[in-house]
């Protein structure tokens, strides 16, 4: 700490660039500050500490970190804890550009696995962005003293010191994340996609407020579907149990369809204390399925789906920079198999229509010979009983789809009821299966080119920019991914673009092509952690699926 003071004395009056002199490492009193980068101007990117503290100092028994799951969410819950410190104990904002920001890195309502807090033995680790304050270009001392000595030792003592502390929300966490991550094996063993316990809250605030509806109607499972399940903290709960399969939700216009369907999304993360998904857990390979137009597609065989195109033109590797509803599907849908998923979720509202269902009126009017899509409707019964790939699809208005589920849940008021066997009688008869369509699961693999991973810009620098939470500018592309909807944090979308470039180096001409090469640079970073991905040390990553990793190779598009 002293030799700290004395360098802010030797540089007071001086230019910003003096700061440069803060790099090294601090002891204070119960904690170590490592000063690891140093901006060079007062409106560049804020400077990065990290402070690590001990068990001495922090207090936090063993116990909270001895597995994966419950580390993650420690981490968490501690990094949360500081960016309220920071909210509390900084003054914010003084002087010239950022200067007197301090920020933590943290995601909203799901908890994933991020580097902004590390706990490495007993030591916790956080990383910060502190913006060193600066009038003009000239260093603020008085201000910089303030931070270092005042508001820093404060949020240390709010957000990672627990001595002495009541521990019951920490715990509170810890043990519910470990109840979803149980939940979310025990459906493997049920033969299950998905679970939602009674009482959870599904409704959201707002559609850009993912919090909880404080007076949402609260979810009661219908009798034919409910279970019971014992968790390794909670105890015994209950709630409604998704059998694989092709499940249908009905029910008419807002009572509560997709917002099911979006909770289930969100099911394959683990949720905060209070959000009221806490207990809906999905498989966590569940693909969430849509139409996307205008998206990039790169040599995907779209056949199983979409058959010869007018022009005689194949569709066994497909690849189009502007592709249509039907063909975007398709792609989803064939993409989803590439990485192993093992539910589809769908909405036809969020669907295109011929992709979905093809009437017996249309196939009257338009020959079979002139229409080259095969509609989902004929083969989501093939998905399953061929592939083990089950689908729960949203449908308000395609009565056909009753003929190929094995359950149909109708949604009245946001209250879920099981009418499968009155839908049976309804359904009629189920469309006939082809047996010479093409295969739905491809054995050939799509190698994996480098050349399309370049993150260098035609000046030669690297590239790798995150601007806006689902868009990334690499080398000369663009990656959109505003349409991948399971992407949830600005973190993920970071460790992306590092883990293409990542796996462009390792892993070009893996023999397993893209798919193969992309997860085994996924499984580096689960071994290893995110810190493998820079250079340098930052605190702003989070874990991405495979899913959504490979969904930014997919949408790659071209140069310039």
């Amino acid at each position: 700490m002293q030799r700290l003071k004395e360098i802010l004395t030797r540089i007071e009056g001086k230019g910003y660039r003096d700061y440069k002199q803060l790099a090294g490492s601090y002891r204070f009193d119960n904690f170590c500050l490592n000063i690891d980068h140093v901006q060079g101007d007062p409106y560049a990117q804020p400077s990065r500490i990290s402070l690590q503290i001990d068990t001495a100092s922090h207090g936090l028994p063993e116990e909270l970190w001895d597995t994966r799951i419950r580390k993650t969410a420690l981490e968490d819950f501690l990094g949360r804890a500081v960016g309220q410190a920071i909210s509390k104990h900084v003054r914010g904002q003084r002087g010239t550009g950022h200067s007197g920001q301090i920020r933590i890195s943290t995601n909203g309502q799901q908890l994933l696995r991020r580097n902004a807090v590390l706990i490495d033995g007993a030591i916790i680790e956080a990383r910060l962005l502190f913006a060193l304050p600066a009038d003009g270009r000239s260093v603020r001392v008085n201000d910089a003293r303030a931070m270092f000595f005042d508001e820093l030792p404060e949020v240390v003592a709010a957000g990672l010191v627990y001595l002495g502390r009541d521990l019951t929300e920490l715990y509170r966490q810890v043990e519910q994340v470990e109840d979803q991550d149980y939940l979310r094996h025990w459906l493997r063993k049920e033969h299950a996609v998905a679970f939602v316990a009674d009482k959870s809250l599904l409704p959201r605030h707002s559609g850009i407020d993912d919090r909880p509806l404080a007076d949402g109607i609260l979810f009661n499972s219908p009798e034919s579907l409910r279970r019971r399940v014992s968790l390794p903290n909670r105890g015994e709960i209950s709630g409604m149990l998704v059998p694989r399969g092709v499940t249908l939700v009905v029910g008419g216009g807002f009572h509560g369809k997709s917002t099911l369907l979006q909770a289930l999304e969100r099911g394959i993360y683990n949720h905060l204390p209070g959000d009221g998904r806490e207990l809906v857990v999905t498989t966590e390979s569940a693909v969430k399925i849509r139409a996307e137009d205008h998206r990039a597609i790169y040599q995907v065989d779209i056949s199983p789906f979409i058959g010869t195109l007018p022009g005689n033109r194949t569709t066994e590797k497909f690849s189009t920079e502007n592709a249509s509803g039907s063909t975007s599907q398709a792609a989803n849908i064939i993409e989803a198999l590439e990485c192993g998923s093992d539910c589809l979720l769908i909405d036809e509202d969020t669907s295109a229509t011929n992709f979905m269902i093809r009437d017996k009126r249309m196939q009257q009017l338009v020959s079979a010979e002139k229409e080259p899509i095969t509609p989902l409707l004929h083969r989501v019964r093939e998905l399953y009983e061929d592939e083990g790939v089950s689908s729960i699809i949203v449908t308000g208005g395609s009565g056909d789809y009753l003929a190929v589920a094995d359950r149909v849940i109708l949604m009245d008021n946001y209250c879920p009821q099981d009418v499968s066997t009155r839908a049976a009688t309804l359904a009629g008869e189920p469309p006939p299966r082809d047996s010479g369509k093409v295969p739905l699961r491809s054995t050939k693999k799509r190698s994996l080119d480098v050349a399309r991973f370049n993150s260098r810009r035609s000046d030669g620098t690297l590239r790798i920019d995150v601007r806006e939470p689902r868009l990334i500018d690499f080398g000369c592309h663009r990656i959109d991914l505003n349409r991948v909807e399971q992407l949830v944090d600005r973190g993920q979308t970071e460790a992306i673009g590092r883990l293409l470039d990542y796996c462009a180096r390792q892993y070009g001409g893996h023999p397993d092509g893209l798919i193969g090469g992309l997860q085994q640079a996924l499984a580096d970073v689960e071994a290893q952690g995110l810190d493998i991905l820079f250079p340098w040390k930052v605190g702003h990553l989070a874990m991405p699926r495979l899913y959504e990793l490979a969904a930014a190779a997919n949408r790659m598009r071209g140069e310039g």
